[in-house]
């Protein structure tokens, strides 16, 4: 078979996400009848996390083990990748072990150069330029909150940053349309059929579902002032999602700052899909593996 890999979200098509989607369902619902177990029985999955991590990691690692595979968790410092070895040389030996590479990495052009070198699929487990893993999850919630992805209306609110550029590819794909909020210096780059604005009330104005993200991300430490102070009138508070839809829900990847990028009521509150969001990326990141590794 030929390889495939995971790293922007634009190599499934509009079709195979669907039946990604239906896959993720299936193993959600049957979770604990055993669905899936041991149809990865026999596999290796590295699991390699150069930055911190709590969802991912967690929902990899026991995924992994659900489908009866054996993960391999590494941080970079553990690697030889910290003592100068390449990132093509270390996919290289991993092809030889293993049989797919998930990483989250500081630099998307390694993980890239990763992919190219490798022999074995390489999924983006995060990296500054994509969060594709994070999409599908997102995906699948929408789908269980509203049945049916096209032509739902989502806003984003906040920094455009890599779970929003993931997000513009996913929505693209599953017929979602997606309007990103975020004030000049923090916007979306075009394409994907995306729209732009700087009004986060015009952008909510209707949607039924609203999503955000930290402001300060891994990386951006030494901007939290200036950050914070351009983001605070993108605030998903309960003014802002007064003006979505009667049913919309509130989404956010994770880790949360409630009373800075989203309040702590609405976080918390009925409207919120943000657990079932979380607990998604278990479902979705096993019918990847499944997609990626089946026969």
């Amino acid at each position: 078979m030929t390889k495939r890999d995971y790293i922007t979200g634009e190599e499934l098509g509009a079709f195979e996400l669907s039946q990604l989607l239906d896959l993720a369902g299936e193993l959600k619902s049957g979770r604990r009848e055993g669905a899936g177990a041991g149809e990865l029985a026999g596999r290796s999955v590295a699991l390699i996390f150069e930055k911190p991590s709590t969802r991912t990691r967690i929902s990899f690692e026991v995924g992994v083990a659900e489908l009866g595979a054996t993960p391999i968790v590494l941080r970079g410092e553990e690697l030889q990748l910290s003592r100068g070895e390449s990132i093509g040389d270390t996919g290289r030996i991993f092809s030889r072990y293993l049989d797919a590479i998930v990483i989250r990495s500081g630099s998307h052009e390694a993980l890239a150069e990763l992919a190219v070198e490798a022999e074995v699929p390489v999924v983006n487990a995060l990296t500054p330029r994509h969060h594709p893993c994070q999409a599908l999850a997102d995906l699948l919630t929408l789908r269980e909150r509203f049945g049916d992805l096209q032509g739902l209306r989502l806003a984003y609110v906040g920094d455009g940053n890599n779970v929003a550029r993931s997000l513009a590819i996913a929505c693209e794909l599953a017929g979602v349309e997606l309007t990103v909020a975020a004030p000049d210096g923090y916007q979306l780059e075009q394409g994907h059929g995306v729209k732009l604005t700087e009004d986060p009330r015009l952008a909510v104005s209707g949607a039924d579902a609203i999503y955000t993200d930290v402001w300060v991300s891994m990386g951006d430490e030494g901007e939290a002032e200036r950050r914070r102070a351009d983001l605070t009138p993108f605030r998903v508070d309960s003014d802002l999602l007064g003006l979505a839809s009667e049913n919309a829900v509130v989404l956010h990847c994770l880790p949360a700052h409630p009373g800075e990028e989203i309040a702590a009521d609405i976080l918390y509150g009925p409207r919120s899909a943000v657990w079932d969001q979380a607990e998604n990326r278990l479902h979705t990141q096993k019918a990847l593996l499944r997609t990626l590794l089946g026969e």
